[in-house]
């Protein structure tokens, strides 16, 4: 399974392009906006230039479909790495499909976004063209916010995609925590995307649970002596 860091800073993928275990980007306009980035074409051309031909994902942030077309175009246009993220439906709750239909059928490489449920999976798939690279990013964190689980989800997109082409891969999007690695492999996900905070838990992975209890309770202790806390 890839692994892709999410974030909107240039500095974060100047850092992870570094490292082999990161294998692309992801970015949105809602990082974008919590980053302070007030020029979002300057952000990706610096993005794309730091990415290393690893592939990066920009979002367009329209409400008009034709405008969402132009601003893809744009956005592919900087970089055969580029996948331009597209939602399933617009703001208004209107579906985005022909959008998408159209964008794929003319080359253009789509990070289907924000889709939740298989039914706007087996809508997706049927808008992409099986022979252009795409991504559908199923955000498990927020299925899993709604508590349904996101494993059988992300299980049966992988196998709809299969089906249907070689060229689509599958995106658990969202994570809330280092274990969702583990789960988003064990069910079928080519892809994982996190924040560098997150990536950073990955260095727990296999630790001796005893070792991390005892270290939990000295950092209780550390903090309680710091505060200088009596009873």
């Amino acid at each position: 399974m890839k692994t892709f860091c999410d974030s909107a800073s240039v500095e974060d993928i100047h850092r992870f392009v570094k490292d082999s275990t990161i294998t692309g980007f992801t970015t949105n306009p809602t990082l974008m906006k919590k980053a302070g980035i007030s020029d979002y074409l300057n952000f990706a051309r610096e993005a794309v230039s730091a990415s290393d031909n690893k592939p990066i994902s920009f979002e367009v942030f329209s409400q008009d479909p034709q405008e969402m077309k132009r601003q893809a175009r744009l956005l592919a246009s900087l970089g055969s790495n580029v996948y331009v993220k597209i939602t399933p439906l617009n703001y208004d709750g209107s579906s985005l499909l022909e959008v998408i239909r159209d964008l794929s059928c003319d080359g253009v490489q789509l990070n289907v976004t924000a889709v939740f449920t298989l039914e706007q999976v087996r809508d997706v798939i049927n808008a992409l063209d099986p022979k252009v690279m795409s991504i559908i990013s199923v955000f498990a964190g927020r299925i899993a916010d709604a508590g349904v689980d996101p494993e059988p989800i992300i299980h049966n997109t992988k196998i709809l995609c299969t089906e249907r082409s070689d060229r689509w891969e599958v995106l658990w999007a969202s994570p809330r925590e280092a274990f969702n690695l583990i789960q988003a492999e064990r069910s079928g996900a080519d892809i994982i995307t996190a924040t560098p905070d997150l990536l950073v838990k990955r260095k727990s992975f296999g630790k001796d649970l005893t070792l991390f209890s005892l270290e939990t309770a000295r950092m209780f202790m550390d903090d309680a002596k710091t505060a200088g806390y009596s009873l």
